[in-house]
């Protein structure tokens, strides 16, 4: 049993205790990440990195940090759909791993956190949370580490591609849960995998909170490919921190979905280690009702001749709000530099909020960077196009809606994995002809 089952108090009221079969390294580091939690004060209004957000959904002491896992999982193991015939999956509901198959390569390593810790202790520790949280949430992220006790550790040796890919399904049960799942994913040299993160909620009416960490290790002339697809219910909220190191040659991509959650914000940060080196970061988001999403981003050219391209997509309806503050940073010495950034809005209803902040910062010579932030509405003039073809007005504006998401869909370049997010993306839009968030 995870730790969250171990402790009766709030997540706010007291130090956790590291499951005695942990190594001693991680202990010291949670009991660390503990203090530093305390330490770290919670930002304010007129932190720049929480500019325009909402500071108020900052309180999470009404969450419990004790959340027995349900006697029956057997439906929510059904309800685990994701891509067609995927080489390993994993099923968490909180925190508590209840179900997993696999037919992974056997110089794979492929395990749940807590079982990783503990047969492959010193191979975690090389890669985990090697960088300090710089994007806002490090007082978030550092309770994540101090109470962290399960997820997914992902270990592909030099030259193994995994072909097909592995599914990770975090399920939040019961009033007041909070998760702390941290997903762990290293390649060596040449090598290949596939890692989709899902979470999601048992049902519609218990709040919970998902404080989540992804760690990206490329390994020289390696590719990663990582999606987060957020669908927990309108009464959660979620942060979600990503940390991608690039290496030599390497290619990381990071897709987000949002569609769920009263509040989420992620914040992602790519930093292009190596000459050669290449980060696509991708995000859709569909907020309705009063959802908002808060992402943050920094692409961080370390070394010089790499490559990084952001594209962020947001589907505003009803009175949400979303934020983009984005950051292209170039060291010196990183010449030939091949940089761009996207943030773009499309505006579904009158009362919606979207607030975007591109920017960069150059320290060489010789690059290309580009960015910028566009916000419009649908024209009267696509509307009666496809009315003119047979198409209501309701259906031609989430025809168009989709259309504009499927942009960034596509640039997943695999079919599979596009087809399994138009599913969640089609059922949003769904949720809002049907009236519902």
């Amino acid at each position: 049993m995870s730790a969250l089952l171990e402790s009766a108090s709030g997540i706010l009221d007291a130090a956790p205790e590291t499951p005695a079969d942990f190594p001693d390294w991680f202990k010291e580091r949670q009991a660390a990440a503990w203090q530093r939690f305390l330490d770290t004060p919670t930002p304010g209004r007129k932190d720049e990195n929480w500019r325009f957000a909402s500071i108020k959904q900052l309180d999470f002491s009404g969450f419990k940090g004790s959340v027995n896992v349900p006697e029956d999982t057997g439906s929510l193991i059904e309800r685990s759909q994701g891509v067609e015939a995927p080489v390993a999956k994993f099923i968490l509901v909180n925190e508590t791993l209840i179900e997993i198959e696999s037919s992974l390569p056997e110089e794979v390593i492929c395990l749940p956190l807590a079982e990783a810790l503990i047969v492959e202790g010193e191979k975690v520790r090389e890669s985990f949370i090697r960088q300090d949280t710089r994007l806002g949430s490090a007082k978030w992220a550092a309770l994540h580490e101090a109470r962290v006790s399960n997820g997914l550790f992902v270990h592909v040796p030099d030259g193994v591609e995994v072909e097909g890919t592995i599914e990770v399904f975090h399920w939040l049960s019961g009033e007041g849960s909070a998760v702390f799942p941290h997903t762990l994913i290293v390649t060596g040299a040449n090598s290949k995998v596939s890692v989709v993160d899902y979470f999601q909620s048992e049902n519609e009416t218990d709040s919970g909170l998902v404080i989540a960490f992804n760690d990206l290790c490329s390994g020289v002339g390696s590719k990663i490919d990582y999606l987060a697809i957020q669908a927990v219910n309108n009464r959660s909220k979620m942060i979600s921190i990503n940390e991608t190191g690039v290496a030599k040659d390497a290619s990381t991509t990071g897709f987000i979905l949002n569609v769920g959650a009263e509040w989420a914000r992620n914040e992602s940060l790519s930093r292009l280690e190596g000459e050669g080196s290449r980060s696509d970061m991708l995000s859709v988001s569909i907020p309705s009702g009063t959802q908002e999403y808060d992402q943050r981003t920094f692409q961080h050219h370390v070394s010089a001749g790499a490559y990084s391209d952001l594209l962020y997509k947001n589907s505003l309806y009803d009175k949400s709000r979303t934020i983009f503050s984005g950051l292209i940073f170039v060291d010196e010495g990183a010449h030939r530099t091949d940089a761009y950034q996207t943030c773009r809005n499309l505006f579904m209803s009158d009362e919606a909020e979207a607030n975007s902040m591109p920017g960069l910062e150059i320290n060489a010579d010789d690059v290309k960077c580009s960015h910028g932030s566009t916000s419009a509405q649908i024209s009267d003039e696509e509307i009666f196009y496809l009315q003119a073809r047979g198409i209501d007005a309701v259906r031609a504006r989430q025809l168009i809606a989709r259309g504009f998401s499927v942009e960034v869909v596509e640039r997943l370049g695999n079919e599979k994995l596009e087809e399994m997010v138009l599913r969640f993306v089609d059922a949003k839009f769904a949720r809002i002809t049907g009236g519902g968030a």
